[in-house]
């Protein structure tokens, strides 16, 4: 039987994860309003600064990144939060976040297709 070449990384990261005291359980609550849809995100002994958030194309990314070194080189590993394709109705070119009270907020607003889409096609 073949050895998955996954193995190793996952054996890897397991060791860096004991090496480094562990991994936080990261708290994320997702809420809807009426205009937006919310993601609060709270990661204990992680600045709440410190998390990053990307949009690449309807795809969203929030995560925060340790250092570790190893063999005197500094590794920067990065360790997914939440990751999420985002529906037609939310329009990523808005996307913000800020820090409120410990917490990131990521705040993904709603564009004018959240309240349905109809158009009527007569055939020619």
């Amino acid at each position: 039987m073949k050895k998955s070449k996954y193995l190793d990384l996952l054996a890897s990261v397991d060791v860096m994860n004991a090496l480094n005291g562990g991994r936080v359980q990261p708290r994320v609550k997702l809420a809807q309003r009426d205009d937006h849809r919310e993601i609060r995100v709270r990661v204990p002994g992680i600045n709440a600064a410190g998390i990053e958030v990307e949009v690449r194309n309807d795809m969203v990314s929030i995560f925060y990144v340790m250092e570790v070194v190893s063999s005197g080189t500094m590794i920067h590993l990065p360790y997914s939060i939440y990751e999420k394709q985002q529906p037609f109705f939310v329009d990523v070119s808005r996307i913000n976040a800020t820090v409120e009270d410990d917490e990131l907020v990521v705040k993904l607003p709603f564009n004018e297709l959240s309240d349905g889409y109809y158009k009527k096609i007569k055939s020619k």
